[in-house]
């Protein structure tokens, strides 16, 4: 998180008031109590949420920077709050629902952030600050606790690495996607203008297709680590998990063979991307949702 920091501080102006307060907030993060770390990242991704929202629709960019100065702020407190959840006093790692759910959606806004501060993909933050918002607000203020201790099997760390890695990288994806349909949608019906801001369809198209792929490689190392590392891979237990998994892996390979050979474009790899992604969403959240209102 404070690399994410530094990087920004790069991207502004070296003596500004912004990096003085970034630089600050560096500083001073160490005896902050886990709720206020919480309830200032909320407030922040509020912000964020509130200057975007109205610049996308006015087409103003004199807000970006202190969009992105909130989102930055609200990342690090997100993070650091997180973290107090993740990593209880007594030992473990609590990775139950929301604090899993909080921490993909922490990734997946990290990256979108990196990349508006390069002035692309300012549609989506509204979406993924939302998202980050309300898994935050769950994970800190409702009681949750799914003790693992992950320290005493290293593989199934790297295979949990690997599973969270893939999800947010094929989230990303699917984001993209329905950028990608959104704006096709508004151009065929003359509800959106051309602008110097807004990339061509074409180039959104070709990194949807490149993160897709970042993403199927690392679906497969998380496949190929799980049937390695667990004993128990089709056990009653998991077996949803893991059927789902590669029923989501099969669409992601259809999706790209049918691009690069069978020339899939519009529509079509829209809606093979959303569903791969809801069935990995229904494979890594949809049991253990069930299992919670079960018990």
């Amino acid at each position: 998180m404070k690399t994410l920091l530094l990087y920004v501080m790069q991207l502004l102006e070296p003596t500004s008031p912004d990096v003085i307060l970034l630089f600050f907030l560096l500083q001073s993060t160490a005896d902050i109590p886990m709720p206020v770390f919480a309830l200032i990242a909320l407030v922040a991704y509020s912000i964020s949420i509130a200057l975007i929202i109205p610049g996308l629709l006015q087409k103003n960019s004199g807000w970006r920077k202190m969009a992105i100065l909130s989102a930055v702020i609200a990342l690090i407190f997100h993070g650091f709050g997180l973290k107090e959840r993740l990593f209880p006093d007594d030992g473990g790692q609590n990775l139950s629902l929301l604090n899993v759910g909080s921490l993909v959606s922490l990734m997946i806004c990290t990256v979108m952030t990196i990349v508006a501060s390069k002035n692309r993909g300012w549609l989506l933050l509204p979406i993924v600050y939302t998202f980050a918002l309300i898994n935050l607000a769950f994970a800190i203020f409702v009681p949750n606790e799914y003790i693992t201790h992950l320290e005493a099997t290293p593989g199934m760390l790297v295979h949990i690495g690997l599973s969270l890695f893939s999800y947010a990288t094929l989230i990303i994806a699917a984001m993209y996607a329905l950028q990608l349909a959104w704006i096709d949608y508004q151009l065929k019906n003359k509800r959106l203008a051309f602008s110097s801001e807004m990339p061509p369809l074409m180039v959104i198209e070709r990194k949807m297709f490149h993160i897709t792929q970042v993403g199927v490689v690392l679906l497969t190392l998380t496949l190929c680590t799980g049937l390695f590392y667990m004993k128990n891979l089709f056990s009653m237990e998991n077996i949803d998990k893991a059927v789902l998994s590669i029923i989501a892996w099969f669409v992601y390979i259809v999706l790209l063979w049918g691009h690069y050979h069978e020339g899939w474009r519009g529509r079509r790899v829209v809606w093979f991307n959303v569903a791969g992604a809801g069935i990995l969403t229904l494979a890594y959240f949809g049991s253990r949702i069930l299992q919670q209102f079960v018990s």
